[in-house]
């Protein structure tokens, strides 16, 4: 089925969003800039098994996408360092609710923590018109834009 059989559905902004980061490696990319810029050898030591053509491709991608910036930190020879932009950055949210669930799921690590309490947290839908909480009774009636 396509986005088009299902109005209103998410399919649509779901396709978009998967063909920007829905390939491999791409969101633990994103997931290691959250913290702030670094460079292409930190990148690659991050993650084993991740060639570095393949890391260069993504990056190249990612880039393209407006999703990071780069800045050389060296002319001779050129190296770059890789840096997420504010778009990049919005990311987290995404990532941190794919983290729950696959923490959830047995996929390793706890899930996403409060820092304060330790206690997990838990996502919540916000309608900033009414100031509250949209309940799991109203979801059907979210529509995705």
């Amino acid at each position: 089925m396509t986005s088009q059989e299902h109005p209103g559905s998410g399919s649509a902004g779901l396709d978009e969003a998967l063909s920007r980061v829905g390939d491999r490696w791409t969101l633990l990319l994103v997931d290691a800039l959250l913290p702030g810029p670094r460079r292409f050898g930190e990148l690659l030591a991050a993650f084993d098994g991740l060639a570095p053509n393949i890391l260069s491709k993504r990056l190249k991608a990612l880039e393209a996408d407006g999703i990071i910036a780069t800045t050389p930190y060296s002319r001779r020879p050129y190296r770059l360092e890789y840096a997420l932009t504010a778009s990049g950055g919005e990311l987290a949210g995404a990532l941190r609710l794919l983290t729950q669930w696959g923490a959830a799921r047995g996929g390793g690590g706890a899930g996403v923590h409060h820092q304060t309490c330790g206690s997990t947290v838990e996502a919540r839908w916000w309608c900033p018109t009414c100031a509250r909480t949209v309940d799991d009774a109203e979801a059907p009636d979210l529509d995705f834009v």
